[in-house]
């Protein structure tokens, strides 16, 4: 299944996209996807036989799409996780993840704008496929960690490289407001299939930058999820963005840094397409 989180006139609901529609969640479903990946198969089962009952259904382009999970508990990313982004940056390669934290206030959804922020203007951009967590977990063994996947997500790892590096743990710049889109929907394991072998693609307007597979992954899904619930509980929502390809704009020559008026468009196989804009931080969100 595709599972959203839309918004249409002044409602924002939950639900799954079938062909071009959208399967509304009724009220005996949870309101919020975190909500509902915790309420297990049995709420799966209810949407389902909504849609093959003759759920409450809307017009797919007539709903906006927000970011499938809202404010998740933990929203991690993970650094030179592709042998090709290892080698384009002269590191070496690591004997264990990397891992970093993305706030999850910098989370907007398909369509939304990436701000290029007024404190710089190495804005950059990194297509990666993300894993959401779908139960509460603790020491999973890998052989064992897909049970515990609620879906999986195209991700931007938006960076504002000199932010970034002022920061030994890359939280600030890896954090700014909208500097984190999802979506464009949350597909369920079963519709993905094997994440470990999908291409994904990033462009910037018409320009492809990155062409990479997931079998590529140095640490995969799995191992990352065997690592984390080794040192803390993961809850159902938690996003782990597992990485990036070869491609990202701070080792162009020249340097190919997003600035307004670009668009940014990731796609993965089996899972879908994310595009955002960039523009201008604007003048008006300063909050005192």
């Amino acid at each position: 299944m595709k599972l959203i989180t839309f918004r249409s006139g002044e409602t924002t609901a939950i639900g799954a996209v079938v062909d071009d529609q959208v399967v509304c969640a009724d009220s005996s479903l949870p309101d919020n996807l975190i909500d509902f990946l915790a309420a297990g198969p049995a709420a799966r089962t209810a949407l389902e036989k909504l849609a093959v009952s003759g759920g409450r259904r809307l017009s797919l382009a007539e709903v906006e799409l927000l970011a499938p999970v809202q404010n998740p508990q933990k929203f991690f990313g993970v650094s030179l996780n592709y042998e090709d982004h290892v080698q384009e940056t002269g590191l070496e390669r690591p004997e264990y993840p990397t891992v970093f934290n993305k706030q999850s206030s910098c989370i907007i959804g398909p369509g939304a704008a990436i701000h290029r922020p007024r404190v710089s203007e190495k804005l950059d951009y990194e297509g990666e496929l993300g894993v959401v967590i779908g139960k509460r977990c603790r020491q999973v063994p890998r052989e064992r960690a897909a049970d515990v996947v609620g879906g999986y997500l195209v991700v931007n790892d938006v960076s504002v490289r000199d932010w970034q590096m002022r920061s030994h743990t890359w939280t600030l710049g890896k954090s700014f407001d909208t500097h984190g889109p999802i979506g464009p929907w949350l597909v369920t394991p079963d519709e993905v299939g094997n994440p470990h072998a999908l291409d994904l693609k990033t462009w910037v307007n018409d320009e492809r930058r990155q062409s990479t597979n997931t079998r590529h992954l140095i640490f995969d899904c799995y191992d990352l999820i065997e690592y984390l619930s080794s040192v803390m509980t993961l809850m159902p929502g938690d996003i782990i963005a597992t990485g990036t390809s070869s491609g990202v704009g701070v080792k162009m020559k020249p340097r190919g840094y997003l600035k307004p008026g670009d668009t940014v468009s990731i796609e993965i196989d089996g899972i879908g397409r994310l595009s955002n804009p960039v523009i201008e931080e604007p003048d008006d969100i300063a909050v005192y």
